[in-house]
């Protein structure tokens, strides 16, 4: 089951408070690796842009015009981008809380309820904050139960049929034999962290199981998330694997998200 959505607006409220403190200590203009072309600072105002947006639109209002942020023809400094942070993920968690979790919300897929963006922006935060702290070089952990979330939040969204419209690479991907064995080794057992993708179908599925796969990939689940979302390469993420590693780098190159 996915985690709950009070619990879903305190990860995005932790996330977020974590990666100001990144962003503080941080020159806004250092790259980001695994966000080819970015900076912290266009790190920043892309993610507070898209919180301001979506509670916008879990409040019922016409999408917000970019503020200031946008238009900004110098460097912003660590406090300003702090400061949007702050700001954009108050009127976030604000409107959130205040629709509920099934309030009826448009979306541009999956559940159509506030439930939708809260996890949507909660794993966003997540990730979107290891691709800084990796870039100012320093440690990212995140919490079992969110990451596992996180994992089955990106398998079901990228099993979507409208995944293979967005993306018709994907389908070279499908074919007889093409399992995927995600297998987490640092987590409680009640969180049953094991997963196969099966791309043996006319679109790609997932499901909670320990199977015989083309590939197994076996290694800390937050490794195991990073690498899933193109954030790590095997070797960085601690993970080891089993079996057919050409299928296991062209699902994890055509599958990217976030």
């Amino acid at each position: 089951m996915p985690l709950d959505h009070e619990r879903l607006t305190a990860v995005l409220i932790d996330q977020t408070e974590l990666l100001r403190a990144v962003v503080r200590a941080t020159d806004p203009a250092t790259p980001v690796p695994t966000c080819p072309g970015w900076t912290i600072a266009a790190l920043v105002e892309h993610l507070a842009g898209g919180q301001r947006r979506v509670a916008a639109t879990v409040a019922g209002r016409a999408p917000e015009p970019p503020d200031d942020a946008s238009s900004r023809t110098q460097e912003p400094t660590p406090a300003e981008l702090d400061a949007e942070l702050g700001d954009s993920c108050a009127a976030l968690v604000t409107a959130l809380r205040a629709a509920g979790p099934d309030a009826a919300v448009q979306t541009p897929f999956g559940p159509r309820t506030a439930a939708f963006y809260a996890r949507r922006r909660a794993h966003e935060t997540a990730v979107h904050r290891a691709d800084a702290t990796l870039a100012a070089g320093l440690p990212y952990e995140l919490e079992a139960d969110v990451a596992v979330d996180a994992l089955d939040e990106w398998l079901e969204l990228g099993s979507l049929p409208v995944m293979l419209e967005r993306s018709p690479g994907r389908r070279a991907l499908l074919g007889p034999g093409r399992t995927v064995h995600l297998h987490a080794t640092d987590t409680p057992a009640d969180l049953d962290a094991e997963w196969v993708v099966d791309l043996t179908g006319d679109v790609p599925s997932w499901r909670r199981a320990h199977e015989k796969s083309a590939v197994a990939v076996r290694g800390p689940v937050t490794g195991l998330l990073l690498l899933v979302y193109g954030r790590q390469g095997v070797e960085e993420s601690g993970a080891e694997v089993f079996g057919d590693r050409d299928l296991l780098d062209a699902w994890v190159a055509a599958a990217p998200f976030g």
